[in-house]
Order: C-alpha cells, then sequence, then structure tokens
C-alpha cells in the first residue's frame, strides 16, 4: 500500500469527530484494510486524492455519475438553479417537470414522491404498502440492501422460512419478526412462505438486480413468479430500483424484463449526484398518501430546486447522448478486458456485469445469491483492490459491492483497467 500522508492526517482527524472516521460504513476500508483516501477533487472518469494522486473511478459516488464527476451540464443546471434560491420548502416547477419525466419513463408508475434518499424512499415504499393492505409483514431477500430502515435491517434465522432477527444493534426483535427473510432466486422458499403466510404478507421488496452484496442476475422465471404470487395473494410488489433506475434502461430494469411492480424506490441517478430519492407506482395506491390519504409522508427538503435541477440536466443528457447503447459497449469492453486478464492469470474467478454495472467476484463457482457470493475469497479481494490502487485504478473497497462505468469513461481508460487487473491478478 503506497503511503498517503495527506489522506492519513485527514483520516486521524476525522476519527476524532466522526464515528469511525467516515459517515458511511464502507468508506472505512474495514473490507480489505488499510486507510481510506480523502479527495479533494474530481473530473469525469478519474478522481483526486490529497496527495494529488489521479485514479480512474469505477466507483462513480456508488452510481449517481453515470455521465462522469462534474459534468458540465449539470454544474450549469446546478448553478442556475442555485442563483434564484438553494430551498424553498414551497411547490416549485422543477419537482413537477421531475415527476412528469419519472412518470413517463418508468413503465409502472402513475404518481410519484420525492424524498431525499433511497432509504427514504423504501421506508416510504413499505409504510405505504402496509397502509394500503391493511397488512404487517413483509418479504425481503438476502443480499439486498434496501438502506438502514429498521425493519429491512434483518438478517436469516435458522431456516429459510424462519422470520428474520435483528441485524443492527437498535432494532427492536419485534419489529424484525415482521420481516421475512428469503434466499434471493429460491423459488420453493417462496411457494412456501406465501402458502403458510399469503394473507398476513402486505409487500415483497426485492431488488430486481441485486448489487448491494456485488452483483447477481435473476434466474429466469423468478421475477414473474413474484409478480405472479403477490397478484394472487394481494401483496404489493416493490422494486427497488435505487441502483438500477436510469441506469440499465430509461425505464429501469422493469423496461428489461417486462415486469411492472405495485411500487418502486429511486434515487442515485435522478439526482445528478445531490442527495435524493423518490417512490411511485399505481395510482390508487400512491393516492394512499398524506394530504389525500391516511399514510403520513413528508420532507422539508424534498422536491429540493437543486436537486431537481441536477436530475433533469442529466436524465436529458443520458436520453439526447443515446447512453444506454453507449454504456453497453463501454461495459462489454470492459467485460472482454477483465475476462482476457482471467485467462492469462489461469483464474476462473466470476465476473458478472449487466450493462454498465459488474463484479469481480473471488469465487470459481456460480453466483445466484448471497450464499454463493460469500464463498469469495475475501483476503484475495484485499490483495487485489489494493494492487490495483496503488496502480492507479479504484475499485469499490468491498468483494460485496458492485462497480459502475461511466459516458466519461474512454478506451484509452478500459485498456488502462485491463493492463493493472491482468496485473493485479498476477500477482
Amino acid at each position: 500500500m503506497l503511503p498517503r500522508p495527506r489522506s492519513s492526517a485527514a483520516f486521524a482527524e476525522a476519527k476524532r469527530f466522526i464515528p469511525g472516521g467516515v459517515n458511511s460504513p464502507v468508506r472505512a476500508f474495514r473490507g480489505v484494510g488499510g486507510e481510506p483516501f480523502f479527495v479533494q477533487r474530481a473530473s469525469g472518469s478519474k478522481i483526486y486524492d490529497l496527495d494529488d494522486r489521479e485514479l480512474l473511478d469505477f466507483v462513480g459516488t456508488w452510481g449517481p455519475a453515470i455521465l462522469g464527476h462534474a459534468p458540465k451540464v449539470v454544474l450549469e443546471a446546478v448553478a442556475d438553479a442555485a442563483s434564484r434560491g438553494v430551498s424553498f420548502g414551497i411547490p416549485n416547477a422543477l419537482e413537477v417537470e421531475m415527476a412528469r419525466t419519472i412518470c413517463a419513463w418508468v413503465p409502472s408508475i402513475e404518481k410519484v414522491r420525492m424524498v431525499n434518499s433511497g432509504t427514504e424512499a423504501t421506508m416510504s415504499c413499505l409504510r405505504l404498502a402496509r397502509g394500503f393492505t391493511g397488512r404487517d409483514k413483509v418479504i425481503k431477500f438476502e443480499g439486498c440492501y434496501h438502506g438502514h430502515v429498521d425493519s429491512l435491517l434483518v438478517k436469516a434465522g435458522s431456516g429459510a422460512l424462519t422470520h428474520g432477527q435483528p441485524d443492527s444493534a437498535g432494532v427492536p426483535a419485534a419489529l424484525a419478526a415482521l420481516t421475512i427473510t428469503l434466499p434471493f432466486n429460491d423459488a420453493d422458499a417462496l411457494r412456501s412462505i406465501f402458502a403458510r403466510d399469503g394473507k398476513e404478507i402486505a409487500a415483497v421488496i426485492v431488488e430486481p438486480v441485486p448489487a448491494n452484496a456485488g452483483l447477481y442476475l435473476p434466474k429466469p422465471g423468478f421475477l414473474e413468479l413474484l409478480r405472479e404470487l403477490c397478484t394472487e395473494h394481494g401483496a404489493l410488489l416493490i422494486f427497488d430500483e435505487v441502483m438500477t433506475g436510469f441506469r440499465l434502461a430509461k425505464g429501469g430494469y422493469q423496461e428489461i424484463c417486462g415486469i411492472r411492480p405495485d411500487l418502486t424506490a429511486l434515487g442515485k441517478v435522478i439526482g445528478g449526484g445531490l442527495p435524493v430519492g423518490a417512490f411511485g407506482g399505481r395510482a390508487d395506491i400512491m393516492d394512499y398518501l398524506s394530504p389525500d390519504g391516511p399514510v403520513y409522508q413528508a420532507g422539508t427538503l424534498s422536491g429540493n430546486p437543486l436537486a431537481m435541477a441536477a436530475g433533469l440536466a442529466q436524465l436529458q443528457e443520458l436520453e439526447r447522448t443515446d447512453a444506454y447503447r453507449k454504456l453497453e459497449r463501454l461495459g462489454a469492453q470492459f467485460e472482454a478486458g477483465t475476462r482476457e486478464a482471467l485467462l492469462r492469470a489461469g483464474k476462473k474467478f466470476r465476473f458478472q456485469r449487466i450493462g454498465s454495472m459488474f463484479c469481480l467476484y473471488f469465487t470459481e463457482g456460480e453466483v445466484w445469491n448471497l450464499e454463493d457470493a460469500q464463498r469469495s475469497d475475501k483476503a484475495a479481494f484485499a490483495l487485489y483492490f489494493h494492487h490495483c490502487l496503488d496502480a492507479g485504478v479504484y475499485f469499490a473497497p468491498s468483494q460485496f459491492e458492485a462497480g459502475f462505468l461511466s459516458l466519461a469513461h474512454t478506451t484509452a481508460d478500459l485498456e488502462f483497467a485491463g493492463h493493472v487487473v491482468a496485473g493485479a491478478l498476477a500477482a
């Protein structure tokens, strides 16, 4: 690990005032060892740390930077909006334009409400689902992260069909007991739990492409079964597309798979890098929200004009530039380079990609769920991570995080990354 004295000093100071020295746990590098670096600026596909080292970035602020860092169109939109005021707490035209855009782009959304984070979006979806159905229980899947909502911070119990136990201190067991956790892609477990508890289930919440335990895909028919069982038993199907929404396609993964959830949680890309979230779905469900309905939800900064301006500028640029075809081409090039590096190194590790999202698992087995992903060699990944970082390529500091490409990545960037990856795998 190369020394980074300025970052090290900044981290020491941060630990005096911030728990763990970071404002989100994965940033602490606990999954790979060593200390995090601190960023001073970013542009395009590059970030620059306090020690003036340039890094090719494949984290992209964990997904939102689909155009790259500091894109001109977003900066100009934010500056223009800020010149008229940074926050109102009063309805403004930009939030209406954003709502209209989301409803036009996402097949299942008839009405939408803006919030300030993905966590707030999923939390609101659950409350709304429970209020609409009059039921309490929720199904989630192992490896699917939906933010730090109390009732979703649970892990599986002793068997696939047991109720969850708290996965974090501070989460009451009684609340966690209302959440049922199942293995992703396990159709038999899903059928069994609906047969047992179907009349009590308010909703199933799922990342249609789980991207918080690396990246794995739904097996053919699995999401279709989810839709069928929810419809049959009167439960709502919630797609958490905070990561995949507007990244894999204009209408998110639901456009690709052709399945219409009842509610969808969104975030990341629609904020252009500013804090944002949204949730929407069928009009009859959304009309249960206050002030029209009995389910309360509110937020002082919801629909903030800066976030709306940044997000709209980013979405408009994606549409103007035929972005999704370009991102697929970049993804295919990056995948080809990584697979060639694996072949040259004699490694049979599992590389998984969809569009501009990817993960290299340090395991030779197939990865369809969290149990498969956890077979990865985390120590080997940590060595790989630091080799790449020292060579100027920044991947997520955890085996269990997805990587992201942006429109700012160039062919030369990907060739350089392939060279670095090859060296790291051969080390």
